[in-house]
């Protein structure tokens, strides 16, 4: 760092990575846009670094990236100390959360705290969940990876248990004999996204060899969830989900072979902040109740 960092220019930082451009970050700081490139052109100065790449939408620069958690940290801690009528004003953290976490225990477990804390909550797989918070994008966050991101702890939360699931139909047709390696080398598979490895994880663990099954790309934990009743495919559903559909008999369990439980892990900045251990607290509890 070749100078001091002024606070307004970390906010505006953050507002321009967050909001994805300049123009979008002076309008939620209610500037212009002329002082938000005045502001960025002088933290860039100050800290002898290109800390963003000017794209659409903006992204942060590996060297930004520290300047980014520098900002976050800070603009969290001064908000909370920002008084309104003798209260703590509610802070808005940047967590990070995957997507069938978000559509089953996590906004139960936190609803209790959200006329304290204002959730940011950001959807991510939860494999790269950590890049988020090592580039400074989140205070927080769920993710199955336990290594530790430097500056942060880690707990471990519970694990979400995943099971090979299919409409009756389906299952009758495609799998007449179970989670067999044939089968699940022909049967049509339903994947979140290209990055959804969870199906190919337990069809290696199967099959022990390559194959390439149809897929169906449907992202949305409702969706994903709803493809598969549907009989569009077979698909991992996490137990949290699949409960009422089972219930109704609209999907069945495949075969005892298909489960695989994922660990999940809570990374948290290790910051004196109310609203982030706040949050935390909420989140162990809510995992305590609905996780293994």
């Amino acid at each position: 760092m070749r100078g001091d960092l002024a606070l307004d220019q970390l906010r505006t930082l953050a507002a321009v990575v967050s909001e994805g451009s300049f123009e979008a970050a002076a309008s939620h700081l209610r500037i212009t846009p002329s002082a938000v490139s005045q502001r960025m052109k002088a933290l860039e100065a100050a800290t002898g670094r290109v800390l963003v790449r000017r794209t659409r939408p903006v992204t942060v620069t590996e060297q930004g990236a520290e300047v980014l958690r520098l900002a976050r940290q800070v603009d969290l801690l001064v908000r909370e100390l920002t008084p309104v009528s003798g209260d703590t004003v509610p802070v808005a953290v940047p967590v990070v959360v995957n997507a069938d976490s978000l559509a089953t225990w996590f906004l139960p477990s936190v609803a209790g705290v959200a006329d304290r804390v204002l959730l940011d909550v950001q959807r991510e797989d939860e494999r790269y969940a950590l890049a988020r918070m090592r580039d400074g994008s989140a205070m927080a966050a769920v993710s199955a990876v336990g290594d530790r991101v430097p500056g942060c702890s880690v707990s471990v939360l519970g694990t979400m248990r995943y099971r090979a699931m299919a409409a009756p139909s389906f299952a009758a047709r495609w799998f007449p004999d179970g989670l067999t390696p044939d089968a699940l080398a022909r049967a049509p598979v339903v994947e979140f996204d290209r990055d959804d490895e969870l199906q190919q994880r337990l069809v290696r663990r199967v099959t022990r060899r390559r194959v390439d099954p149809p897929r169906h790309y449907v992202p949305g934990s409702e969706a994903f969830r709803e493809s598969i009743a549907l009989g569009i495919g077979w698909g991992m559903l996490p137990d949290l989900q699949s409960g009422p559909l089972e219930e109704s008999d609209a999907v069945r369990e495949i075969g005892e072979r298909g489960r695989i439980d994922v660990r999940l892990h809570w990374h948290q900045y290790q910051l004196d902040s109310p609203a982030l251990t706040l949050l935390s607290d909420a989140v162990r509890e809510g995992a305590r109740q609905h996780l293994r």
